[in-house]
Formats: C-alpha cells, sequence, structure tokens
C-alpha cells in the first residue's frame, strides 16, 4: 500500500500539469455576462438613442447613440441575441479605438442592416472589411450572433452559420459597443469570454 501512495501522488501531478495549458492560454476562462436584462451597469449610453429595459432586453427605437462596455476587450468569444424590425439599422462594434466617438471606421462593426443600400456589408458583414458569405435576413425575429476576436482573426456567425471568417490587424483592442441607428433595436443576453 505504501508503494502505491507515490504513483498515485505522481499520476495527480501529470493530470494537473496537463491543465496548465488550457489555463495559460485561457481556454478554460469562464463566460461572463455582460447585460442580463435588469441593469445596464456596466454600459456607458453615448449619443441620444432612447435606451430603456424591456422584458429582459434593452431596446431603442429613436434618436441614435451606443452601449458602450465601461472596459476594453482583445481577444474573445461574444455571444447575443438581437430583435430588429425590417428597416432597423445597428450593429456590434467590436474594439473600438475611442469610446466617446464609435464609427466603422475606428472599430470593427459587425453589421445588422437587412436594407443597406451597398448590401456587401449587409447583416452579418464586417463593414469595410468582409462581405457575408450568406445573406441571411434578420427582420421581425430573435437572432443569434457568435463573434469571435483572436489577434488578427475575426470570425462571425450568424444563426448558427459562419457568414465571415477574416484576418485584420487595425484594431487590436478596446470597448464593446451596441449600436441604435434607425427603427426598432433589441438586444439580451450578452455574455463573453476572454480567449
Amino acid at each position: 500500500m505504501k508503494r502505491s501512495l507515490p504513483i498515485v501522488l505522481s499520476l495527480i501531478a501529470i493530470g494537473v500539469v496537463g491543465l496548465r495549458p488550457a489555463e495559460v492560454s485561457g481556454q478554460g476562462a469562464a463566460w461572463v455576462t455582460l447585460f442580463n436584462g435588469t441593469s445596464l451597469d456596466g454600459w456607458n449610453p453615448i449619443g441620444n438613442a432612447n435606451w430603456e429595459l424591456v422584458d429582459g432586453a434593452v431596446q431603442a427605437d429613436m434618436g441614435s447613440g451606443f452601449l458602450v462596455t465601461d472596459r476594453p476587450y482583445s481577444d474573445f468569444e461574444l455571444t447575443l441575441e438581437f430583435w430588429v424590425d425590417e428597416p432597423a439599422n445597428s450593429g456590434i462594434f467590436i474594439r473600438c479605438a475611442d469610446p466617446t466617438t464609435v464609427t466603422d471606421r475606428n472599430s470593427y462593426e459587425v453589421n445588422i442592416y437587412d436594407t443597406r443600400a451597398d448590401q456587401s456589408y449587409r447583416t452579418g458583414g464586417i463593414v469595410h472589411i468582409a462581405s457575408p458569405t450568406s445573406v441571411i435576413n434578420a427582420g421581425g425575429q430573435w437572432n443569434t450572433y457568435e463573434i469571435t476576436a483572436r489577434g488578427e482573426r475575426l470570425r462571425v456567425t450568424l444563426n448558427g452559420t459562419e457568414v465571415v471568417d477574416v484576418e485584420d490587424s487595425q484594431f487590436a483592442s478596446g470597448p464593446i459597443a451596441l449600436q441604435y441607428g434607425a427603427g426598432v433595436v433589441k438586444f439580451r443576453n450578452v455574455r463573453l469570454r476572454t480567449l
């Protein structure tokens, strides 16, 4: 029995050491809820959009502006649900270079805009960077975005379909912003984990 104890301890040590790379690389990072449906704590509004909390979502239907996280993120996975009507103009802006003046030129805009005049960067596309590989209309239903930013690689999945997989090095870190531009826009279940 005394001889088996060192063997058991050695196996446990090997198992613990084997877990280390996942912890170091961030793969074991926990999901964090950025918006839980009951509070806008952790978000800074800019502009004059009429954001309000309704039925577990944050929504706007007038004005223009953003809800911006109060901290920056570099490499992450972001998941969220959104609902828009057909004429809505919205987007998820990531790695915003200036959290007080968010634009599609100083951050990556993952677009929500089915009726955009230039369909190159319609819903699912990253404005000025990548067109979506599939046309998925989002109006009138709840939709899911999964957005991954890891180094220069940006991936976007809309309703389970990967629509963008591109590399770009313009922006490495910054806050995340939810946009209201036109129509009716709602967001819920905004979650993130760092990579």
